[in-house]
């Protein structure tokens, strides 16, 4: 029976720290699916007008989800560089406790030069004993560790607030290019559902013309085909640009069925020439971009761990002091204090500092490998950016004057139609080629606009004033970004 109890119990403890993997719930699921979709848009403030670009980039910058992660690792990283700082204070414990027995804790002595029993059996403990002391070490080694490793964290903290910075800057440099799009879209759209209303009635009436062999059979053919091919590139022109407006919501932290309307600009701004030379434009990026930044921040925690590393070999030094209280009855003094100091060394440590040394050392070259790999990109991407944008200066000013051509072939070809003099196929044919060419325009225009976000990108500034905290309403942030942006596009690059 006793051996029977005994595996019962045993099993009984084995079943209960088992555990077996549940799914959960679909109910659950669904609820926080709900949740989840509630939470992307709430505390927002809603959107009861047309949306600037000024505006857009406030948004993006208040509610975009990747710029929360990025605040919350940083907020994550301040409160580990935070607790860090009480490890360099003494520790100070607190304890109590209870000791009983079922009989007394007597004892007796032995004398050792007659080997006879020298006191009768005695006991200077009661039975129930409470105790209860406060403790207070101080170890200078773990001191000089904490201090390293504080500072250590506060520079991860820095290596956060550019990451931060970084996916910022990135996202401005995004919503750029989105917004334009978009823009093209809202003043393309209308025009391209007509064009498409316009092509599916001619073809419908040269089917039917084919059909009933009211006209030649090859060229009846022909012009359906052209008609279904500019049907065809009407709807991916449409799809690409309702695509760029979905991405532009995404940015804004706005759900994706979310119906909202673009502030149309009066007239497209003029390009302008880039106000400062290569070399001064690579010397500054390499003192602002995130990336170089971040390399420094992480050579810097390197550096600390060589030292971290020849600390550890030393002797540990600790020095204690304490209030003990006793409710032994048998004791003299009930309560006191206890102090002291001693020393440890773990000599095994001694023997592989170099070992960690080489280690630190490796890890801080790497480091600095990477800062130069950083540094290289940066100056790669300054001059990716600049020659980008000079380039598609160019580019937008020949898609503007085609533009104005294909308007100015547009007109004369709707007046020839009205006069009878012009067949409907090449009305819908050069209807076409005029959405295109300013489709082209646009896009021209917003490529130069993203050049000109990502030259600020690729020299590391920071796309919003110092006077912007992030808590303000969206209207105070967008006048801020207005006035810094018109002011960044009079002199692109400073």
């Amino acid at each position: 029976m006793k051996h029977l109890l005994i595996t019962t119990v045993m099993g009984m403890g084995l079943i209960g720290c088992t555990t077996v993997p549940t799914p959960i719930p679909k109910a659950e699921v669904s609820l926080q699916a709900t949740a989840m979709r509630a939470a992307i848009t709430s505390q927002q403030e809603p959107v009861v007008q047309s949306i600037s670009l000024y505006e857009a980039m406030a948004r993006s910058l208040k509610y975009n989800l990747d710029h929360r992660v990025a605040m919350m690792e940083l907020d994550l990283s301040k409160a580990d560089y935070d607790v860090s700082r009480y490890d360099l204070l003494p520790k100070v414990v607190a304890s109590g406790g209870y000791y009983g027995r079922s009989n007394e804790a007597g004892s007796s002595s032995l004398s050792l030069l007659s080997g006879r029993e020298s006191l009768e059996p005695s006991t200077s403990t009661e039975r129930d004993v409470f105790s209860g002391d406060l403790t207070a070490t101080w170890d200078v080694l773990d001191f000089g560790l904490s201090k390293i490793r504080s500072s250590q964290l506060a520079d991860e903290a820095m290596i956060y607030e550019e990451r931060r910075r970084k996916a910022v800057i990135q996202i401005m440099e995004d919503i750029h290019r989105a917004y334009w799009r978009a823009v093209s879209f809202d003043r393309l759209n209308n025009r391209l559902v007509a064009l498409e209303g316009d092509v599916k009635e001619a073809f419908s009436q040269s089917r039917q013309l084919y059909a009933s062999r009211r006209t030649a059979p090859m060229p009846a053919l022909s012009y359906q085909r052209e008609l279904n091919d500019i049907q065809g590139q009407a709807q991916r022109m449409s799809r690409d640009l309702k695509l760029a407006k979905m991405e532009l919501a995404s940015l804004m932290g706005l759900a994706p069925d979310q119906q909202f309307t673009l502030q149309m600009p009066s007239n497209q701004s003029q390009p302008t020439r880039l106000a400062m030379n290569y070399s001064d434009m690579i010397d500054l990026a390499l003192r602002q971009r995130p990336e170089v930044r971040e390399t420094l921040y992480a050579r810097r925690i390197g550096e600390k761990e060589m030292k971290k590393a020849v600390l550890e070999a030393l002797p540990s030094i600790e020095g204690f002091a304490g209030l003990d209280v006793s409710s032994n009855d048998f004791l003299f003094n009930k309560n006191w204090a206890d102090y002291g100091a001693r020393a440890s060394w773990n000599v095994m440590k001694v023997f592989t500092i170099g070992k960690r040394k080489r280690k630190a050392k490796a890890r801080m070259l790497v480091e600095e490998q990477k800062g130069l790999a950083a540094a290289m990109a940066v100056m790669t991407q300054v001059g990716v950016a600049r020659a980008s944008y000079e380039s598609l200066m160019n580019e937008y000013e020949t898609a503007k004057i085609g533009a104005d051509v294909q308007g100015d072939i547009l007109g004369q070809v709707e007046a020839l139609s009205q006069a009878s003099s012009a067949s409907r196929q090449t009305l819908v044919r050069e209807r076409m080629n005029a959405i295109i060419s300013e489709a082209r325009r646009d896009g021209a225009h917003a490529e130069m606009k993203e050049a000109a976000a990502h030259i600020y990108t690729a020299m590391g500034y920071d796309p919003y004033g110092v006077d912007i905290q992030g808590d303000e309403d969206i209207a105070t942030i967008a006048r801020s970004l207005e006035a810094l942006w018109v002011n960044r596009s009079r002199m692109p690059g400073k």
